[in-house]
């Protein structure tokens, strides 16, 4: 989700981020509280765009300079949260994300962020053959096409046995 938005299909990734933004905001606050007293663990997950060098507060500060820091501010990371770099659409893939949450005894994954169609859907299908409950929270996830986007979701819903649900339930 930290993103210049500086690509081709940009425009219309924004748009859909703008539907989400705000229920995504909801939830990381949630999950933020919830790491402090040990209900849930937030962990965010981001690519480095091919620049390997680049930290965490760089990201943010190029997201932040790009042209939508609107949908960037809201959801940006709270200080204290683990933060993993990742390369290609997996969050999983060539990352020690499953180390991360093998090692604090998570069971469940919530999915959330952008794009539907690629990073969730290929994150669901490793978080899902590595033995982790899948679970996306379908109004806090962002496509670049509806129609992909909402096949997407039926294929993790069928093939990966999530649960679809609102982020406003995601962490029951």
């Amino acid at each position: 989700m930290l993103n210049p938005y500086e690509h081709a299909d940009a425009d219309a990734l924004a748009a859909s981020v703008a539907d989400v933004v705000d229920p995504l905001r909801d939830l990381v606050a949630r999950a933020s509280g919830g790491a402090r007293d040990g209900r849930a663990e937030l962990i965010y997950v981001n690519d480095c765009y091919g620049d390997f060098a680049a930290t965490r507060h760089e990201l943010l500060r190029r997201a932040l300079a790009g042209r939508r820091p609107d949908l960037v501010a809201p959801i940006a990371p709270p200080p204290d949260v683990d933060f993993v770099f990742k390369v290609r659409h997996s969050a999983f893939y060539s990352t020690p994300l499953e180390y991360l949450l093998r090692q604090r005894g998570c069971e469940r994954v919530v999915l959330t962020g952008q794009v539907t169609e690629q990073c969730i859907l290929y994150s669901a299908l490793d978080a899902y053959v590595r033995h982790f409950d899948v679970r996306v929270a379908r109004d806090a996830v962002a496509h670049i096409d509806p129609a992909l986007g909402a096949a997407a979701l039926r294929m993790i819903a069928r093939n990966m046995r999530a649960e679809l649900v609102d982020a406003a339930d995601a962490l029951a």
